[in-house]
């Protein structure tokens, strides 16, 4: 209690510089660890479907293209698609939603295929690597023998 500092004072201080000791040693770990590669994405992988609201865009654009050839803004176009969607009842939303769920039933199919196949040469790769794991020395030695008809007595 020297210099009117009171025990709690010197803790508050103590716990500051702690914690700063420690967050500088968390940053440099967290910039290793960012520093993973990003995963490939496969092109075959089917794309995920327009949601009702980009099915109505799609519609939307046209007609407002047909209306205003001269705009040539993107914004202008996505906001007034916006509100004219919020200003819609349920009623009229209801063929773009229905749009909507076929083609999510049509996605979740191909993708469902597409996991299969990748499921099925994942099976495949996993065989070869099975089957590259024996030694070179003892594939060459089993046609050696094989050649010879020196283990031919099963015949």
């Amino acid at each position: 209690m020297k210099g009117g500092e009171s025990k709690a004072e010197t803790k508050k201080a103590d716990n500051k510089l702690s914690v700063k000791k420690k967050g500088v040693g968390a940053d440099k770990v967290s910039k290793k660890a960012g520093k993973k590669e990003k995963a490939t994405k496969d092109p075959n992988k089917p794309k995920r479907p327009a949601s009702a609201f980009f099915v109505f865009m799609e519609e939307f654009r046209k007609q407002y293209k047909e209306k205003h050839p001269n705009n040539k803004s993107v914004s202008v176009v996505s906001k007034a698609g916006g509100d004219k969607w919020k200003s819609l009842t349920e009623a009229e939303k209801a063929p773009y939603v229905a749009k909507a769920e076929k083609r999510k039933s049509e996605y979740n199919k191909s993708l469902q295929a597409y996991n299969k196949k990748k499921a099925e040469g994942a099976n495949a790769a996993e065989e070869e690597e099975e089957e590259s794991d024996k030694p070179k020395f003892e594939v060459n030695d089993d046609e050696d023998e094989d050649e010879s008809g020196e283990e031919d007595d099963n015949e």
